[in-house]
């Protein structure tokens, strides 16, 4: 495998529907790091994640994955990374232990005793069908399975929705431990905006088929703000630096992208820290400009 600097290096990729087009996207997901990928529903994260894996053929641009073009060396890199998705991909029939017969024939680096391991800490019976296992255990026995043969990168599409607070914790932590080892990345789409927040090293935010943000998560926390104000003080705020507003009955609150110049322009108002998810809310309405 040749040396690399970006887990994932994404450049001008477009894709082409009857109704949405992902648009010239570009982003890098560091090695040793956690992504975020997040948008709302039918924003464009599942059909990247497909393009990444070559199961949608992209009209233009290039990925590259582990430092390889994701097309020319296919075979390598799919021996390399695990892609966990909401939905099981294994037969209803099938119990654990059968899978990990299968995927011992599919990838040359399986390890059978660390699957073994993963089975027993996630509580996982060994010989239950999949059908009769809970969503829970379902996505754990999927990330037993994707971190038992030596992965280098592992891509999540929602991997942790629907499941309880306590499993999702149990999870993240497992990926935290996953990349004790620096060669290890992780491209995360979820609209759990709170886990990501927990554990992301860098987020990347999709709408309608286009990159609206992409960086380091405390640098992208750090640089939005919420001014909380009066409605008749929204006038006062210059358009070019409001993404969009909310309105209610006692006020307004004004989502700005440049704390530090704000600051510095609107002194007498109040700045509010924010979260991912109030970020993807006000930009997701950036159309509208003011939203109730």
């Amino acid at each position: 495998m040749t040396d690399f600097e970006n887990a994932i290096e994404i450049k001008d990729l477009t894709k082409v529907y009857d109704g949405f087009t992902l648009d010239h996207i570009g982003f890098d997901v560091p090695k040793g790091s956690i992504m975020g990928f997040i948008g709302q529903n039918g924003a464009g994260k599942t059909t990247t994640i497909k393009l990444l894996l070559n199961i949608l053929k992209r009209d233009s641009g290039s990925i590259k994955m582990l430092g390889l073009d994701n097309i020319e060396n296919e075979s390598e890199i799919k021996s390399q990374i695990s892609a966990v998705f909401d939905e099981i991909p294994f037969h209803d029939d099938l119990n654990a232990k059968q899978i990990g017969i299968i995927l011992s024939d599919i990838f040359e680096s399986w390890n059978k005793d660390a699957y073994s391991d993963f089975l027993d800490r996630f509580s996982l019976p060994h010989r239950k069908k999949i059908a009769a296992l809970s969503k829970g255990m379902k996505m754990k026995l999927q990330i037993a399975a994707a971190l038992s043969h030596g992965s280098k990168l592992l891509i999540m599409d929602e991997a942790t929705t629907g499941l309880d607070p306590v499993v999702r914790n149990e999870i993240l932590d497992i990926f935290l431990e996953y990349l004790q080892d620096e060669n290890n990345s992780i491209l995360m789409s979820s609209h759990i905006t709170t886990d990501l927040e927990k554990i992301a090293d860098s987020v990347t935010f999709i709408d309608k088929g286009k990159i609206l943000l992409s960086g380091y998560k405390d640098d992208v926390l750090q640089s939005h703000s919420i001014i909380k104000c009066r409605k008749s003080d929204i006038g006062g705020i210059d358009n070019s630096d409001i993404v969009s507003i909310r309105t209610n009955d006692f006020g307004a609150e004004v989502m700005i992208s440049d704390r530090e110049k704000c600051l510095r322009k609107y002194s007498g108002l109040t700045f509010d820290r924010t979260t991912l998810e109030e970020i993807m809310l006000f930009y997701v309405r950036r159309d509208k400009k003011e939203w109730f």
